[in-house]
């Protein structure tokens, strides 16, 4: 049966937004933004054929840059609405041009759904028009008023729903389209949609795994977890590159992307940035991906006194690609002149700029050659690079 997932990401997230404004569904969590991991859970997912996301209209770069790696199953986005109810069904509508047999319906707010949770929602549709996910409620349950408890309810047949809550796609749409002919019906989920309208609904096991996060403090404790779960199980990758480059007539160097005044240029096929050409190949060798050549062929004119930021911003990419962190950048330089010292502040910042890392992840070194070979003669510039990448 075909199968799609609904992915709900048009929400402002005020709660968890913090400082920053930036909706809580692409704020940073192990390194990825929440939606990134929500959409790899269902893109990986082998039953799991296309996935529609309804945004926010106002998000379409930040969804632009969170989906790219799941371009292969992803339909175009949806824009939300004023209520999640809203927002559902404008991407049921949007999914109905080429309507799937089932669909799953989830909270981008929930990034650690796991396989084993939407096999068993899929599972249970053979038999349902809905199933939903639930967990027992453990918690003694109070009733309050103002600043005193009133009373003490009883927790037996309670459950927490959670998402995805999948459906027989005719169904729910149908049930969405009901609902939205009278204005007073407010729904917090789906499966309060499905039950309004009669459609029988199948409780599913749960995951305590699968938490929502809503507050900027939710947010803080996943990011630490999984920075801290992902160096233990995850793998850490060291790699090196090396790059070298004569100099020629000219009056400015190219190194870590900033222009040092200098009696010479270095010369090459792009704009012969040694120390950015060393660092692409530590970061593609971290990834098996060949070396710069590869990638960008000296042979191919597009190249001709190109910046050497479009490389490194390349191979950054395949390394986010893979779902990995760049951890950490380490540069020496090898020449007579120009000196380094004086620039170095404003190569860390530009480094760190196009990888998208902090200042304090970036290390640029320099030493002469004493006098020594080609560098000693002041006829180029030598860099080696090393990168270390966390990858899941």
């Amino acid at each position: 049966m075909s199968i799609a997932a609904l992915i709900v990401a048009a929400g402002r997230g005020v709660r968890a937004a913090g400082e920053s404004g930036q909706p809580k569904q692409y704020a940073p969590v192990g390194g990825l933004p929440m939606l990134t991991r929500t959409l790899q859970a269902f893109a990986s997912h082998p039953r799991v054929d296309d996935i529609l996301a309804v945004i926010h209209p106002d998000d379409a770069g930040l969804y632009a840059a969170a989906s790219r790696p799941f371009a292969a199953k992803l339909r175009k986005s949806a824009g939300g609405g004023a209520r999640r109810q809203d927002s559902v069904r404008a991407g049921l509508e949007a999914l109905s041009a080429d309507a799937p047999q089932l669909v799953l319906i989830h909270d981008a707010a929930r990034p650690f759904v796991d396989a084993d949770l939407i096999t068993r929602v899929i599972a249970s549709l053979d038999d349902h028009a809905g199933a939903l996910p639930c967990l027992p409620v453990t918690d003694t349950l109070k009733r309050g008023s103002g600043a005193l408890i009133t009373g003490t309810l009883d927790r037996d047949g309670l459950w927490r729903a959670q998402t995805p809550q999948g459906f027989r796609f005719d169904a729910i749409l149908g049930a969405h389209r009901a609902a939205a002919q009278d204005s007073t019906l407010d729904f917090t989920d789906d499966a309060g949609v499905a039950e309004w309208f009669g459609l029988d609904i199948a409780l599913v096991e749960g995951s305590e795994h699968n938490r929502k996060l809503t507050s900027a403090e939710d947010l803080r404790i996943a990011d630490r977890l999984m920075r801290y779960e992902g160096a233990r199980a995850g793998t850490v990758r060291v790699a090196s590159g090396y790059d070298v480059h004569a100099f020629g007539p000219g009056d400015a160097v190219m190194l870590c992307g900033v222009s040092i005044p200098h009696s010479k240029k270095l010369v090459g096929h792009s704009d012969a940035d040694v120390a950015l050409h060393a660092l692409t190949d530590a970061l593609l060798g971290a990834v098996a991906e060949g070396d710069i050549g590869v990638h960008f062929p000296p042979s191919d004119e597009r190249w001709r006194g190109a910046a050497s930021e479009i490389f490194l911003k390349h191979a950054a990419g395949l390394v986010r690609e893979r779902g990995g962190e760049i951890v950490h950048a380490d540069i020496t330089l090898l020449c007579e002149a120009p000196r380094i010292g004086p620039h170095r502040e404003m190569m860390v910042a530009r480094i760190a700029e196009i990888l998208g890392i902090g200042a304090g992840q970036v290390s640029i070194k320099a030493t002469t050659n004493e006098g020594l070979g080609f560098i000693g003669r002041g006829e180029g510039i030598a860099a080696l690079a090393t990168a270390t990448v966390s990858l899941p």
